[in-house]
């Protein structure tokens, strides 16, 4: 009979790797309880809408267009600004849509002169105003200091971009503005500020920033209560140029509570509220899962008694084999 020699050593790494073994079986129904269970939210939203986007900075299929290119039927005061070869440069005075805003999106792109006349506000100014009122900056900032909350991409006099992306003078700039109109309640008061995300070339310079209020030049930011309004582009002087222009107004999805929020396993089928815990109630104190690892190591060493008991079974034996080999010869 060959019979291998155990050593005590081989016998505890046996100990060591038999309750490892035991932890990680005794543990496992844990993690598929995990994998398997799945947690509902209990909130039915309303579909949200399908739309076709549009193609190189277009408008998509829900956007209201201000400017083609063609005609600016859409503003107050556009006769006095000048439309030809498919963009409309600033002129005398202030120009409003005709229609009012709440929350939107806006693409708009514009090109300073050129050449560059002037310098710091004198140069490439103008500008785009929510509700009238609050202004992201338009101006030429390629190799133009200026103060930082009045460079091209600033909400006037409140935020700094947070980066620079001006093209050359001539070439053209594009703004995407994320706009969420301030809300008020009954009495006036503020009910929620004003945010702006805004991307410039492409490039994020704002982002959900809060406004403290409005953008006038000569008086502390406030907020006085509004409803929607226009959008207004400045006259400030400087030629700029503008085209492609729409508007996208955005509202929440609407949404409602149909149970509330809980677990849902799909092995068992048990569905249990979250409020009553990550585990099902009547489990909770009884699943065998809920063992811990450290439990089971303890539990290990009996598992590995035997091992023992077999190895000194063998020991007992080994005698007599030298004495079967001497009587054989």
């Amino acid at each position: 009979m060959n019979v291998r020699r155990v050593s005590s050593a081989n016998v505890r790494q046996s100990k060591v790797i038999g309750g490892i073994a035991i932890a990680f079986v005794l543990a496992a129904p844990a993690t598929v309880w995990a994998v398997n269970r799945e947690f509902l939210p209990g909130i039915q939203w309303q579909q949200p809408p399908v739309i076709t986007p549009g193609e190189s900075d277009g408008p998509p299929s829900d956007a209201i267009v201000l400017f083609d290119g063609t005609d600016m039927s859409a503003w107050e005061n556009a006769e006095n600004w000048t439309v030809a070869d498919g963009v409309v440069t600033e002129g005398r005075g202030d120009v409003r849509t005709k229609q009012s805003f709440g929350d939107c999106q806006l693409h708009i792109e514009w090109s300073s002169p050129l050449p560059a006349r002037g310098r710091g506000q004198g140069r490439g100014n103008s500008g785009i105003f929510f509700h009238d009122r609050y202004e992201i900056q338009v101006l030429d900032s390629y190799d133009n200091e200026t103060y930082f909350e009045g460079q091209a991409g600033a909400i006037y006099k409140q935020m700094p971009p947070l980066v620079n992306a001006m093209r050359p003078p001539g070439e053209w700039n594009v703004y995407d503005v994320i706009w969420t109109s301030p809300k008020f309640n009954d009495d006036g008061s503020l009910a929620s500020p004003a945010y702006v995300t805004a991307l410039h070339n492409g490039v994020l310079i704002l982002n959900h920033f809060e406004l403290r209020g409005d953008t006038f030049w000569p008086t502390v930011p406030s907020y006085q209560a509004h409803g929607p309004g226009p959008i207004r582009l400045q006259d400030h002087g400087n030629p700029v140029r503008f085209r492609n222009i729409w508007v996208r107004e955005f509202k929440p999805l609407t949404s409602e509570r149909v149970h509330e929020p809980k677990f849902h396993d799909h092995d068992t089928g048990r569905e249990w509220l979250v409020s009553e815990g990550e585990t099902p109630p009547e489990e909770s104190s009884e699943s065998p899962a809920a063992e811990s690892p450290t439990a089971a190591a303890q539990a290990a060493p009996a598992e590995t008694d035997s091992i023992e008991q077999a190895t000194r079974s063998t020991r007992s034996r080994r005698p007599w084999r030298p004495v079967r080999r001497w009587l054989g010869r």
